[in-house]
């Protein structure tokens, strides 16, 4: 399997990871499943191993290893048992129809829906699966990619653990066969959007459905006219291909990879694709409507005790672990160092597993809290690099983990002095002025120059978050002029309204985005500090996804670090809010000339907060040029995963 197939295959697993519980008692919910190929024999294991990986992160076969190490391949035995657990267990597999009837209002689903789907349109659909389908008689939808299915006798595809030839795609005759049974449905998976393109000058390949492409010769991006016009003529396409071939235009469409965009699920609607399925986590399983369906996708050959498993706990939520990384530490003006220091910084990640990293995409080398400048394709602000997509492409495929976009919300400082003095906040007479620099939320030119450039964030890359920047505070000195409200709940909630219209930036290119939010601690410790902050524990659990409590003793100077952190964990408690909130700790201490705070001191604070009910965990900022923290130190009580011994214990 090539390097670039292994990363797509591995977004599609990311966007699985992420996905939000299923409820039986929702009106019109289902299950959908999502197979691939079918095999009798499944051999070799999808395995993580830091020490012998290639570009991609996965291991590759060594001695005695399979060379067919398939992810998304399910063995015949198992599908068969699949099949036959759903139906022992009280599970009704229905037909496309009837969740078009359902969402529509014109029917209902039977308790336990399940809606088989298989993609990519592989011979073993028709050889191993449609068998199988007819004994259960069991309806199911097949998405074929065109450009596979008209594969010439001499093609290839680079589509897994190995290529695919003609053969192993299923042949017109045989689509048809199985559509005339009444059993199968053919849908579309693009007519050739099934991998990835160039997305930015270093040549990340990112699937094409979610990319502007990059083009090496004229060192230019697709404008947004340019992608509708791809992606609209490769649905045409499609859907054109399959009425010809098979009598009928599809109505549904799989999107490869997961992935997809506002603009995409329109075009889709407007060729006759009336549904849409993806694998996107904020796509809710009891939604009513028949766009962005999210699946189930069945990796490494469960089975029927691992899909058992799978289907009885998709309420269970895996506590975060998220560390908050600064682009400008990987930033060098030579690309071969920077190059560089993107490995160590993967190489870091890979070891340490988190569950999310917060990565800057804004630059601010001095320190100063305001952003002069960004690392992605913009109309306002210098570019000083193209970074951001490829890092955070490479720390979703090579590391596994989901990847926020840190970006300010009002400390830009912008290129016209001008502009800058017009739209920033000034403090009231007589005040002195205080960090960050930031400008007016109240002015109509603030949020559309602000909304614009988290809209060129999202076209740049697909990402799974925003992490919102702790300047997004307003202060009872400020002057905001006659628009803004005075201190209070008010201007809180005018700030909330803000971060929604720039996530609904963001939602055009990347529609399944979460939020989080980073909350000053004094707020959460003293509910009446929100007239110095506009901020509020409860208004924030209320809006975000996730909220990033800067439980940093040292910055605040707290007496009694321990107390102070407990205090803090029992008032989020209070609220209910554990589930919710990320307790983000300092490994640095910034009033101390940017000492770095001892390893053995941020576990110590790890433990404590677990103790105090703490689920969720992070910590700013990682020096992974430097090893700070400690990783040997740091990992056991941090990690994600099962801890296993890395280092032995002569190492420590």
């Amino acid at each position: 399997m090539g390097a670039t197939m292994k990363r797509l295959l591995i977004f599609c697993f990311l966007l699985l990871a992420s996905m939000t519980a299923f409820s039986q008692s929702a009106p019109g919910n289902v299950i959908v499943l999502c197979y691939h190929d079918v095999r009798d024999e499944v051999g070799g294991a999808f395995v993580w191993n830091t020490a012998r990986t290639g570009p991609s992160g996965l291991v590759s076969p060594g001695k005695g290893e399979s060379l067919d190490a398939e992810q998304y391949t399910t063995s015949t035995h198992n599908l068969a048992s699949h099949f036959d657990w759903l139906r022992a267990h009280g599970y009704h597999v229905i037909s496309l129809q009837q969740l078009v009837d359902a969402r529509t209002g014109q029917g209902t689903l039977p308790d336990k829906a399940v809606l088989l789907t298989f993609d990519d349109g592989l011979s073993s659909v028709y050889t191993k699966a449609y068998p199988l389908l007819k004994a259960f008689k069991y309806p199911a939808v097949v998405a074929v990619v065109g450009a596979w299915a008209d594969l010439p006798a001499d093609g290839k595809v680079e589509n897994g653990a190995h290529p695919f030839y003609r053969e192993d795609f299923a042949t017109w005759d045989e689509l048809r066969e199985m559509q005339d049974s009444g059993l199968v449905e053919i849908a579309s998976h693009t007519f050739d959007q099934h991998h990835g393109i160039p997305a930015n000058p270093q040549g990340n390949l990112i699937p094409a459905v979610v990319t502007h492409a990059y083009s090496q010769s004229t060192r230019t991006y697709e404008s947004d006219g340019e992608y509708a016009e791809r992606i609209q003529a490769d649905l045409a396409h499609s859907s054109d291909e399959i009425r010809l071939r098979l009598g009928h235009a599809p109505r549904a469409l799989m999107w490869p990879y997961g992935g997809y965009t506002q603009l995409s699920d329109s075009l889709a609607q407007s060729v006759g694709m009336q549904i849409t399925f993806t694998l996107g986590e904020n796509s809710p399983f009891n939604a009513a409507g028949l766009q962005a369906i999210p699946r189930i996708v069945m990796l490494s050959n469960l089975s029927s005790g691992d899909l058992a498993w799978e289907l009885q706990h998709r309420e269970r939520a895996a506590a975060i672990r998220a560390v908050q990384v600064d682009l400008d530490y990987v930033y060098d003006p030579d690309p071969a160092q920077q190059e560089r220091n993107l490995g160590a910084l993967l190489d870091r990640i890979k070891l340490l597993q988190p569950t999310e990293v917060w990565l800057q995409a804004f630059s601010d080398p001095g320190g100063n809290d305001s952003a002069s400048a960004v690392y992605f394709p913009n109309h306002t602000l210098p570019m000083r690099a193209d970074l951001f997509s490829r890092a955070a492409w490479q720390l979703q495929t090579r590391c596994g983990v989901k990847v926020y976009a840190w970006m300010p919300v009002l400390g830009w400082r912008l290129p016209d002095a001008e502009q800058q003095t017009r739209l920033q906040i000034h403090p009231r007479p007589g005040v002195k002025p205080e960090k960050p620099v930031r400008l007016n939320p109240f002015l109509p030119e603030t949020r559309t120059l602000v909304g614009a450039l988290y809209e060129d964030l999202a076209r740049s890359a697909p990402i799974s978050g925003i992490l919102f920047h702790d300047d997004a505070i307003l202060r009872d000195t400020d002057d905001l002029g006659p628009q803004g409200p005075p201190p209070g709940p008010e201007r809180t909630k005018e700030l909330i309204q803000f971060t929604n219209e720039l996530k609904a930036r963001v939602q055009r290119w990347s529609p399944d985005v979460r939020t989080a939010r980073n909350l000053f601690a004094e707020p959460v410790l003293n509910p009446g500090s929100e007239q110095w902050f506009a901020q509020s524990l409860p208004a924030f659990l209320a809006s975000y996804d996730e909220i990033a409590v800067m439980a940093m003793p040292r910055m605040e100077k707290a007496a009694n670090p321990s107390k102070w952190l407990l205090k803090l964990a029992q008032n989020v408690a209070a609220h209910g809010g554990l589930d919710h909130t990320v307790f983000e700790l300092q490994t640095v201490d910034w009033d101390a000339g940017n000492k770095p705070i001892p390893t053995g001191e941020i576990t110590g604070q790890l433990r404590l907060l677990q103790g105090a009910g703490a689920r969720n965990l992070a910590y700013y900022p990682d020096d992974f040029l430097k090893d700070q923290p400690v990783l040997k130190v740091l990992r056991p009580q941090f990690s994600s995963s099962d801890y296993f011994p890395l280092w032995d214990e002569g190492a420590r």
